[in-house]
């Protein structure tokens, strides 16, 4: 079960972390996902971590704000988002898939575990 939480409301320019944090499993040889849908849109890849070796992907419309990272001691993954935009605001959801080379990270299809989803909403 994947436990997502740090959203909030916050101005264009600020910043939020988010949190991914899993319960009954160890993210060993995981993939771990974030996406965003906003109302009437359709769920967007953000970012993903490779967690045994960190290498990590970004859209090109995050790319340079947002960061990923990971907490072995915490079974949890970040999402830092730096410098927010008001099209930054989504429902955004964090995911896990059993990590293969072959595995096409940037596809929802490609992850089998869903957090709840925290909102994020930023402020013109």
């Amino acid at each position: 079960q994947l436990q997502a939480s740090g959203g909030g409301l916050v101005q264009a320019g600020g910043s939020l972390r988010l949190s991914c944090a899993a319960s009954g499993r160890t993210f060993s040889n995981y993939v771990i996902g974030w996406f965003r849908q906003a109302p009437g849109e359709e769920r967007d890849f953000v970012s993903a971590i490779i967690w045994n070796d960190g290498t990590t992907h970004y859209s090109d419309s995050v790319k340079g704000r947002f960061t990923s990272s990971r907490d072995s001691a915490k079974n949890t993954v970040y999402l830092q988002m730096n410098s927010l935009k008001p099209e930054d605001t989504a429902v955004y959801y964090c995911a896990a898939a059993y990590y293969s080379p072959y595995l096409d990270i940037l596809l929802v299809t490609a992850y089998n575990y869903w957090g709840q989803g925290t909102q994020v909403t930023v402020s013109s």
